[in-house]
This record gives C-alpha cells, structure tokens and sequence, in this order.
C-alpha cells in the first residue's frame, strides 16, 4: 500500500500527493518569505514589517497566478517579501543574506520534517496496526512527511538557481564585478520569461532532481533513516 500510494503515474496516487503536497507549499513558501524579511528587518530594512510581512499566514504572501502554476504546472511563486536596499549598510552584501535567508529556511525546513519522519517510525516501529483504515492513515502521515523533505529540498534548489530574478542571483551578482551585476539586473524582465519557458519545458528539471535529491540524500543519511523503506522513495 505505502509505495502503491507514492508510485508514479497512477491517477490516485497523484491526487494524494497534490492533496498532502498543498499544506507543506503553503507553509514552505510562508516560511522562505517571511525568512526573507526577517534577515532584512535585522539588517535595518522596516519594510517588510511595516507591511505585516512578518508572518507565517499564508494568506499574505500567496500570488494567485503563482499559486495557480504550482497547482497545475508543478512550479510557481510567491508574492516577494519587499527588501529595500537603501536601508542597508552593504547593500550588496545584505541583500544577498536576506535572499539565501529563504533557501536556508526551506533546507531547515526538510530537516525537521526528516526529524519527524527519523520520530515517528522510531515511534511507530514496534506497534501493530492490524485496522485497515488506521494502517493507511500511517501511511499518509508518512508520505506528507517524505514530501515535506522532498518539496523542500526542491524548493530550496530551485531559488538558489544563479538566474534571475531568484534568490541565487543576488548571491551571484554579490560575488560580480558591480558593473556586470547591474547590466544582468537590466534584463531581468526577459531573462524571467525565458526561465519560465525553460521550466514549462523541463529543461531544468533534470538538474533540479539530481541537487534536490542530494540534499534530501544527505538528510536521511544525517537522520539515520538510509536503511529504512524510505530511502526507496528518493
């Protein structure tokens, strides 16, 4: 039942992951945002504060379109915490903290759900679920937390990518020669357009997997967890 329910392809086993998928989006993108305005806040940027950006609450940070594309295309987007380089003291260095400050809490973010999942089967391991229906009730709780990590883990890879307007960019363009970072800035707009092309098509989707599944890797390893069933599902 357990891989049945994650097996590729399988009509029913794709509705239950979308199902359980929603709520970990909706906290994953909560949660990278607000890290974004908090690291900003800290380093003297009020904005995002002022706007009540500060928050967990889904409701103020989703973009509907975004939300839309996640939904039925599998990728989409938030709507950005504002940052205001003008209140920092680097700007360039800050704004590249504030922008990793996101991928890092996506990254905490599938550790605690590999910390949960390293709990719960240590918890569930000598119990003897005999009732069909609380069996399969495991079974959810055990694949949310599997793509607690594994969405995560994407999440955190996809925005680190150095290809505006991600976060990964303005890490890059800290390390760019000033002059080279503002004439990449000036093309923002297209280079976006064609990364979603990129992204509808699959060309990075590849490269997408390989890192997330390192990083998820890598969390099963640290949680003791590689020789469980779930190191089958990476």
């Amino acid at each position: 039942m357990f891989r049945y329910l994650l097996a590729d392809g399988d009509l029913t086993s794709y509705v239950i992951q979308f199902l359980l998928s929603l709520p970990i989006f909706l906290l994953a993108l909560s949660l990278h945002e607000t890290a974004h305005g908090y690291v900003a806040y800290r380093l003297g940027d009020p904005t995002a504060r002022s706007m009540g950006r500060l928050t967990l609450n889904p409701l103020k940070h989703l973009d509907p379109i975004g939300f839309l594309c996640m939904v039925f295309f599998g990728f989409g987007w938030a709507n950005p915490v504002p940052v205001n380089a003008r209140y920092f003291k680097k700007p360039r260095r800050d704004m590249a903290l504030s922008s990793v400050a996101g991928p890092i809490s996506n990254i905490l973010l599938a550790a605690l759900f590999t910390l949960l999942l390293k709990l719960s089967h240590t918890g569930f391991y000598y119990l003897h679920v005999n009732s069909g229906f609380w069996a399969t009730m495991l079974d959810f709780w055990f694949i949310f937390l599997i793509l607690g990590v594994k969405l995560n883990a994407m999440l955190a890879v996809f925005n680190l990518l150095p290809i505006p307007p991600l976060d990964g960019s303005r890490i890059l363009f800290f390390f760019l020669p000033q002059n080279l970072a503002y004439k990449l800035s000036r093309y923002e707009r297209v280079i976006t357009i064609v990364l979603l092309v990129a992204l509808a098509l699959g060309v990075l989707t590849p490269v997408i997997n390989f890192l997330s599944d390192l990083i998820v890797k890598l969390l099963f390893t640290a949680g003791l967890l590689k020789d469980t069933i779930f190191w089958y599902f990476i």
